[in-house]
C-alpha cells in the first residue's frame, strides 16, 4: 500500500469506528437506532439464543485472537505493519455491524425502571460511555485505533509504540476501559432476557480477555508491569489508598 492509500485506509476505518461507536450507544441503550438489543422477539427462543450466542462468540474470538502478539506477527506478513491496527479495528467494526443487523431480541423483562430511578440508571449508562472514551484517550486514543500508525507511515516517521505509564484512572485500577464496558452492559433501564444474555456473555469475555491481555503485558513490560499489577487492583479501586505511578498498559 502506498503512503496515501495507507493513510486513507486508516482514516476511513476510524470514521467507520466513530459511526459504530455512536450507533452502539443507541443499540445497547435502546434509544433511537432502528435495531436494538431489546425488543419484541421475532423467532423461537432456541433459534434466537443460538444466533445471539453465535454472534457474541465470533466477536470474542476475533477481538482477542487478532490482538495476540503471535497473530500480529503472522498477520503483518500479509497486511502492512502500519495498517495492522487499522485492520483490526475494521474487522471489529464489520462484526459489530453484523451484530447490529442480525441480533435477535428474546423478550421477557427481568427489570424495568421508571421515574427518577430510570433517569439515574440511564445516567450511569451514559457515564460508562464517557469512562470508556476517556480511558482510551489516556492511553493514546489515536494509537489504539490505528490512526497514529498510518499518519507516521504517511510522514515517513518512525512509529514508536506507547510507553508504560499510569495516567489518570490507571493509577487506581488496571483496566478502566473494562469498567466502562461493565457499566454500559449492566446499567440497563430495562433489562430483557436478550440484554441479560448479552451482559453475562460480554462480562465473561472481559474476565477472560483480562487474563490474556495481562499475560501479554507481562511479556512486554516484565517487572514494571508485575509490580504495577501487585500494587494496583484490577477493576475495583482501593478507596483511600494512594500509589505512585509505575506505568500504563497498552490497551488491547
Amino acid at each position: 500500500m502506498s503512503r496515501i492509500a495507507t493513510l486513507l485506509y486508516g482514516v476511513l476505518t476510524y470514521a467507520l469506528f466513530l459511526g459504530v461507536f455512536l450507533y452502539s450507544i443507541g443499540f445497547i441503550g435502546g434509544f433511537v437506532t432502528p435495531t436494538r438489543l431489546d425488543g419484541a422477539p421475532t423467532h423461537p427462543l432456541g433459534m434466537s439464543l443460538a444466533i445471539d450466542l453465535g454472534l457474541l462468540g465470533v466477536f470474542a474470538v476475533q477481538h482477542s485472537g487478532m490482538a495476540r502478539p503471535a497473530f500480529k506477527r503472522w498477520w503483518t506478513r500479509i497486511v502492512p505493519q502500519a495498517a495492522e491496527r487499522a485492520t483490526y479495528v475494521l474487522v471489529t467494526n464489520i462484526l459489530m455491524i453484523v451484530l447490529f443487523a442480525t441480533w435477535q431480541p428474546i423478550g421477557g423483562v427481568i427489570w424495568d425502571t421508571a421515574g427518577p430511578v430510570r433517569l439515574a440508571v440511564t445516567g450511569l449508562y451514559l457515564l460508562g460511555w464517557l469512562v470508556l472514551f476517556y480511558a482510551t484517550c489516556l492511553i493514546d486514543h489515536l494509537d489504539l485505533f490505528g490512526v497514529k500508525q498510518v499518519w507516521r507511515r504517511f510522514t515517513n516517521a518512525t512509529y514508536v509504540a506507547p510507553k508504560f505509564y499510569t495516567p489518570g484512572m490507571y493509577r487506581f485500577v488496571r483496566h478502566p476501559l473494562y469498567i466502562g464496558w461493565l457499566m454500559i452492559f449492566w446499567a440497563a433501564p430495562t433489562m430483557t432476557v436478550a440484554h441479560l444474555v448479552f451482559a453475562v456473555m460480554t462480562t465473561a469475555y472481559i474476565l477472560v480477555a483480562i487474563q490474556l491481555e495481562e499475560r501479554d503485558l507481562l511479556d512486554a513490560f516484565g517487572r514494571d508491569y508485575a509490580e504495577y499489577r501487585r500494587r494496583t487492583p484490577m477493576l475495583i479501586p482501593r478507596i483511600g489508598r494512594r500509589r505512585r505511578s509505575l506505568g500504563s498498559p497498552t490497551a488491547i
